[in-house]
C-alpha cells in the first residue's frame, strides 16, 4: 500500500493530523507552548525570589488599586490588589507553585497506581484481570467533576485532600491504557522466549513489558496536566479545593465573581493565567501524542 493509500485509509482525525506535519513527517513543534510551560515553571521556582509582597497579608487601605496601566494604578502593585489589599501579581506567582505542584504529584501518583494496575491485569488474566478491570470500570463511571466535589466534600477542603482525590479519579484512564498495551505486549515473540528460558514473571513484567508501555504513560502523563490544572482551580472556585488564604488561581477568580464591574482584574487576571496554561499544556500534549504515536510514525 502507498503512503497516500495509507493516509486515504485513516479517519479524518488522522487525515487533520497528518496535514499538519512538515516535510520530515512530524508535527510542527509547539515552540510558544513550549516557552509558555518554561516561563511556568520557572516563575514557579523562582516566585519567593521574585515576588514583591507576601501572598497571604495585604493591608485594607491598598484594596482594590487598579493594575499600573489602569488610572489610579501604581508600580507597587503592577497588577492591582484584592478586596484584601493582597497583591494580586505575587498572588499568581504563587499560585503557579500550587498548581504545578498539584499536577506533578497528581500525574505522577496516578500514573504509577494506574501503571501497576494495568501491567498485572495484562499480564496474568483471569479473575486478577477481572476484578482489577472491573473496579477501574466502576471508577470511570462516575462524572469526573461532579465525583471530585461529593469526594472533597466529605473529606474536606484542604491541599491533600484535592490532591488524593484526584489520584483516586485519574488511576483508571492510565490502567486502561497500559492493560492494553501489556497485553499486546505479553503476545511478543520475546516475552515468549523469555517464559522458555526460565525467566520469573516478575522480571518479565518489570524488565520486557514496563519498557515498552512506557512510551504511552508519558503521552497520558502529558495530556492530563492540563486537566489537573483545570480540575484543581474549579474545585478551588467552587470553595471545595483549597482553601484561603492560599494563592489558588480558582480560589482568586471566585474572590473577583461579584466585583467585575468595578474590579476586573480580581478574577480576569488569574483567569488569563488559567487560560494561557491549561491551553499551552493541551497543544504541548497534543504535539507529545502525534509526535509518539506509532500508527503516525509509520506514516
Amino acid at each position: 500500500m502507498s503512503s497516500a493509500d495509507s493516509v486515504a485509509a485513516l479517519p479524518e482525525e488522522g487525515k487533520a493530523r497528518v496535514k499538519t506535519r512538515g516535510a520530515s513527517g512530524v508535527t510542527r513543534f509547539p515552540f510558544i507552548s513550549a516557552v509558555v510551560l518554561a516561563l511556568v515553571l520557572l516563575v514557579a521556582i523562582a516566585a519567593p525570589f521574585i515576588a514583591p509582597h507576601d501572598p497571604e497579608v495585604g493591608q485594607l487601605s491598598n484594596k482594590l488599586i487598579p493594575p499600573m496601566w489602569q488610572e489610579g494604578g501604581t508600580s507597587e502593585f503592577p497588577m492591582g490588589t484584592d478586596t484584601l489589599g493582597r497583591d494580586i501579581f505575587t498572588r499568581i506567582l504563587f499560585g503557579t507553585r500550587i498548581s504545578l505542584m498539584v499536577a506533578v504529584l497528581a500525574t505522577g501518583l496516578a500514573g504509577v497506581l494506574g501503571t501497576i494496575v494495568g501491567l498485572i491485569a495484562g499480564f496474568y488474566r483471569g479473575w486478577t484481570e477481572t476484578i482489577l478491570m472491573r473496579l477501574t470500570d466502576i471508577t470511570l463511571a462516575f462524572p469526573l467533576m461532579l465525583m471530585a466535589i461529593v469526594l472533597v466534600s466529605v473529606l474536606g477542603a484542604s491541599l491533600t485532600n484535592v490532591l488524593m482525590v484526584i489520584v483516586f479519579l485519574l488511576w483508571p484512564y492510565y490502567a486502561r491504557q497500559i492493560r492494553g498495551e501489556a497485553l499486546a505486549v505479553s503476545e511478543l515473540d520475546f516475552v515468549d522466549l523469555a517464559r522458555v528460558a526460565g525467566v520469573s514473571n516478575r522480571r518479565i513484567l518489570w524488565r520486557h513489558i514496563l519498557p515498552n508501555v512506557m512510551p504511552s504513560i508519558g503521552v497520558l502523563a502529558t495530556l492530563q496536566v492540563a486537566l489537573i490544572i483545570l480540575l484543581e482551580a474549579s474545585l478551588s472556585f467552587l470553595g471545595v479545593g483549597i482553601p484561603p488564604p492560599t494563592p489558588a488561581w480558582g480560589l482568586m477568580v471566585a474572590d473577583g465573581r461579584d466585583l467585575l464591574g468595578r474590579a476586573w482584574w480580581v478574577s480576569i487576571i488569574p483567569g488569563i493565567a488559567i487560560f494561557a496554561v491549561v491551553l499551552s499544556a493541551n497543544l504541548f500534549g497534543d504535539w507529545v501524542r502525534d509526535r509518539f504515536d506509532p500508527k503516525l510514525r509509520q506514516i
